[in-house]
């Protein structure tokens, strides 16, 4: 099953001309797309799908989707080594 997971931004930058953020999950970091958020913020907690952050949602909301996903079972994901960057050569 994918689920959207949410996270809080903790860094913002600019790659090629999208807007990308590094999303802290409660001590794990990985980078996702912002370009679907408007005026993302650091801070800030979204839901993020597949490496898009698809919505914003305030710290309760985030809390209680992220007990959700514990209790049945669907971070393991997070625990997995991030995947390197592949870069043009």
């Amino acid at each position: 099953m994918c689920l959207a997971i949410p996270g809080k931004i903790v860094e913002l930058e600019e790659k090629g001309c999208m807007r990308m953020g590094r999303i802290d999950y409660g001590g794990i970091t990985r980078d996702a797309c912002l370009e679907y958020i408007a005026d993302p913020q650091i801070g800030e907690y979204v839901m993020v799908h597949v490496g898009f952050a698809i919505s914003k949602v305030d710290a309760e909301e985030a809390a209680r989707t992220y007990q959700y996903l514990a209790e049945m079972d669907q971070l393991e994901e997070l625990a997995a080594p991030e995947p390197p960057l592949e870069t043009a050569t």
